[in-house]
């Protein structure tokens, strides 16, 4: 049976107030969701990645447990904050996968097809990730509906209630910011 948002809501409250049962409780009834993200941003990675959804998801899980200061709200702003996680953990894999496809510095004498594909995707993440950055530093909440859109797979909704904004205004906002990160990823345009 699946879980109803009051009951992970209460049990992000209960946790919050220190309960550590309440984590014990509350992971397993939001695993299901944490594995829907980590497959999702999986998907848009280079073919062969060396993370998968169940190590994503670990990582996260690690992650969102030193998590003590948030004020959970809800269900929706705990995925939120786990999409926000994978994010951060995938770009970090990206970022030492290319350093060390480089050869950590040293000089790189051959390079094969696959490798030139495998460079080529995650200098498109990277990319990504860099133009995504400066949009959140320019309109922070632009750039959170991207990333609870793009990398978490919330829906318009989740993302209404996470922000606290209405459903018009994330639909407004996710086609201006794509429209954004479209025109700064294609035209290269640093001053956008």
């Amino acid at each position: 049976m699946k879980p109803t948002p009051p009951d992970v809501t209460q049990l992000l409250i209960a946790w919050n107030a220190g309960e550590p049962a309440a984590l014990d409780q509350l992971l397993p009834l939001v695993n299901d969701e944490l594995r829907r993200l980590a497959r999702g941003y999986l998907r848009r990675e280079r073919p062969g990645h060396t993370l998968q959804p169940t190590a994503l998801v670990n990582e996260a899980y690690l992650k969102l447990i030193d998590q003590r200061q948030v004020q959970w709200q809800n269900r929706a702003h705990f995925l939120g904050i786990a999409a926000q996680l994978m994010r951060r953990i995938l770009i970090d894999h990206a970022r030492r996968h290319l350093y060390q496809k480089r050869g950590g510095g040293a000089l790189r004498v051959s390079l094969d097809e696959s490798a030139a594909v495998t460079d080529a995707k995650t200098a498109e993440l990277l990319a990504v990730e860099e133009a995504l950055e400066k949009l959140i530093g320019l309109d922070a909440r632009k750039g959170r509906i991207i990333e609870l859109r793009f990398y978490g797979g919330l829906t318009e909704v989740e993302i209404a209630e996470v922000l606290g904004v209405s459903v018009p205004t994330v639909q407004r906002e996710w086609r201006s910011a794509k429209a954004w990160l479209h025109r700064m990823l294609t035209e290269g345009n640093q001053d956008a």
